[in-house]
């Protein structure tokens, strides 16, 4: 052996895959099986390739493995959110830690599918793909998550309001950050503070409902459930809240609609009514998507980083597809940090009565 590794050392040309194979007398889908640590190969065979490897000073074309696992390894992202701005922040991290990765995205809508529909498409799906990216609100579906699982393909959710033991997520502190706009206001002056609702199907809204709650509880705030009113993360569920909260015999100084769509059309209301925003109302939203910043003026809102974390739900879906079959899953529940953006949608509330629309 000895012999025959010294003589393919040469000056110029890198080693070959050929070449290991050769030597170590197996096949070169065993060589790439072995260096890229996948299972389904004996111990002795193996060290055989190592030693192998060691000996020729056999290097990897990092391009090519990742080209080549690429061809095996297609992600689903699954999308049925009305939020526009909120799907292109999901799509540019997607799109951008799919492209590192080498893997390849598709894309699906199933925005005019029925829970059946739904279910009978994520069983079509798993024949494809290796993997399942899932957003709100099918994240919290557990009939979609449980197809899945019974056909062995992994899924991480995306800005879920819960950590499940069944699939890891990427979310952030939906209480701690509503808590902490809320807050924001209160410090501001403002004790009449309307609240727009998201989407009752999603757990997250539920949770920065209660964030407002217990913000306005700390501070000694009576809670007003006639402050509170419905809205579905959407434009137009926005408008119908701030007309029913601007309408009130007393109504709000500030207004913190959970998202930014529904923000958005509180100050288009508002403007309606011929009220100065934030002179005669405050609005606050969150997700600081692209719709903060394309009404005037700005909107004060909650970052969430909804790009990144869709970027880092891809890494974390890809080390759970490319895993050695022998070792343990992981169920990873990654929070990141919110941010508190201030813009100009804020103003301390002046003293006494609020302007009546």
């Amino acid at each position: 052996m000895e012999k025959s590794i010294k003589s393919v050392r040469r000056k110029g040309g890198a080693i070959t895959i050929d070449e290991v194979a050769a030597h170590a007398g197996v096949s070169p889908m065993t060589v790439s099986r072995v260096v890229n640590g996948h299972g389904g190969v004996r111990d002795a065979t193996r060290e055989r390739v190592m030693s192998t490897v060691r000996e020729l000073g056999y290097r990897p074309n990092l391009a090519a493995s990742s080209l080549a696992a690429a061809q095996h390894t297609c992600i689903a992202l699954i999308y049925t959110n009305p939020s526009s701005s909120y799907l292109r922040e999901l799509l540019v991290g997607a799109l951008r830690g799919s492209a590192r990765a080498a893997a390849q995205l598709v894309i699906a809508t199933w925005d005019t599918l029925d829970v059946e529909g739904q279910r009978a498409a994520a069983r079509e799906l798993a024949r494809s793909v290796a993997g399942v990216i899932l957003p709100p609100p099918l994240c919290e579906s557990k009939a979609i998550v449980m197809e899945f699982a019974r056909a062995g393909v992994p899924v991480v959710s995306i800005a879920s309001g819960r950590f499940s033991e069944t699939i890891s997520c990427v979310r952030i502190d939906d209480h701690r950050a509503s808590h902490d706009m809320t807050a924001h206001l209160i410090a501001h002056g403002h004790a009449r503070i309307g609240y727009i609702k998201g989407d009752p199907n999603q757990t997250a809204s539920a949770h920065r409902l209660q964030g407002y709650r217990d913000a306005l509880a700390e501070a000694g705030v009576a809670f007003d459930e006639h402050l509170v009113q419905p809205g579905y993360f959407t434009y137009r569920s926005g408008l119908e809240a701030a007309e029913s909260l601007l309408a009130l015999p007393s109504p709000p100084t500030a207004i913190f609609a959970s998202n930014d769509d529904m923000a958005s059309a509180v100050v288009s209301v508002a403007h309606r009514r011929g009220l100065d925003v934030p002179r005669d109302l405050s609005v606050v939203g969150f997700d600081d998507t692209s719709a903060a910043i394309m009404v005037w003026p700005e909107l004060t809102t909650i970052h969430q980083p909804v790009a990144s974390m869709a970027d880092a739900a891809i890494d974390i879906l890809l080390r759970e597809i490319r895993r050695p079959s022998a070792s343990a899953r992981v169920i990873v529940n990654h929070v990141v940090p919110h941010k508190l953006v201030k813009r100009a949608s804020v103003a301390t509330r002046r003293k006494g009565k609020a302007k009546a629309p």
